[in-house]
C-alpha cells in the first residue's frame, strides 16, 4: 500500500522541518510527500528549493506562481499523486501524522472508500481555543449533513484519506477553504463509504499562524447550497 501524503504550503517557515520529520517518523514505509508551495513570502519557498528539495526529503514539490488558496494547492496536488491512498496534511502542525494509522484501517479492511478525522468524536485530546469557532464547525457541518444526509460530525476537518481512484475523478473547483464543503457534497453524490475517526486536535491561534477567518465560514455556506443542488 502505497501512501500519498499532500501537504498544501503558504508561508509556513516555523513549522515545514518539523512537518516533514513528523511525516518521515510516521507509520507506513512506502509514502510519496508532495508538497504544493502556494506563492510563499515568509522563506518557506526558498527553503524547499535551496534545502528540502535538494536533500530529497520529499517525494515532489509543486510552487505556484501566484497565491491561489489551500482548494487549488489540493487540486493540484492530488493530480500528481500516484499512491493507492490520498491524505491531506496541513503544514502547520494542527495534525498528527503518528496517527495516519487509524485514518486509512478502515480502507485497508475494505469497509471504506474515504475516512474523515474527526475533531469532536472520541476521546483524543485537542487543544481549547476558539468557542465561536466550535460553534461555526458544528453549525456548518449540521447544514452540511441535512443536504447531504450524512451524520458526520466534522466536516471541516482537514484529515480526509481516499482511495486514489475516487479523488482523481472529482472536479475541485473551491480554490480557498471551500474545499472541505464541496467535496463532502461530491462524495456524498457518489455514493461512497464514508467512515469518521476521531482524532487529536493540536489548534494553533491567529497570532501563530492560523489562516481561515469569518469570511470562509460564510462561503462555506455558499458552497454547501451550491455543490448540493447545483452541481
Amino acid at each position: 500500500m502505497k501512501l500519498s501524503v499532500i501537504v498544501p504550503c503558504y508561508n509556513e517557515i516555523k513549522t515545514i522541518d518539523a512537518l516533514l520529520e513528523a511525516i518521515t517518523r510516521s507509520p507506513y514505509s512506502d509514502k510519496e510527500i508532495i508538497i504544493v508551495d502556494d506563492c510563499s513570502t515568509d522563506g518557506t519557498r526558498e527553503k524547499l528549493q535551496k534545502e528540502i528539495e535538494p536533500a530529497g526529503r520529499v517525494s515532489k514539490v509543486i510552487y505556484h506562481e501566484i497565491n491561489q488558496g489551500k482548494g487549488a494547492a489540493l487540486r493540484t496536488g492530488i493530480q500528481a499523486a500516484t499512491g493507492d491512498l490520498v491524505i491531506i496534511q496541513d503544514a502547520d502542525l494542527e495534525y498528527d501524522p503518528n496517527e495516519y494509522p487509524k485514518l486509512v484501517e478502515p480502507i485497508l479492511q475494505n469497509k471504506a472508500d474515504i475516512v474523515f478525522g474527526s475533531r469532536f468524536y472520541g476521546g483524543d485530546p485537542h487543544r481549547v481555543l476558539y468557542y465561536w469557532h466550535s460553534v461555526g464547525n458544528a453549525f456548518l457541518t449540521m447544514i452540511s449533513n441535512m443536504f447531504t444526509n450524512l451524520n458526520l460530525t466534522d466536516m471541516e476537518t482537514c484529515y480526509k484519506v481516499f482511495r486514489r481512484e475516487v479523488i482523481q475523478k472529482i472536479k475541485i473547483e473551491e480554490n480557498r477553504f471551500g474545499f472541505e464543503p464541496e467535496i463532502t457534497a461530491k462524495v456524498a453524490k457518489l455514493n461512497c463509504r464514508i467512515y469518521e475517526v476521531g482524532i487529536a486536535y493540536y489548534g494553533r491561534t491567529y497570532a501563530e499562524g492560523k489562516k481561515i477567518g469569518w469570511r470562509d465560514g460564510f462561503r462555506a455556506l455558499y458552497c454547501i447550497v451550491k455543490y448540493n443542488l447545483f452541481r
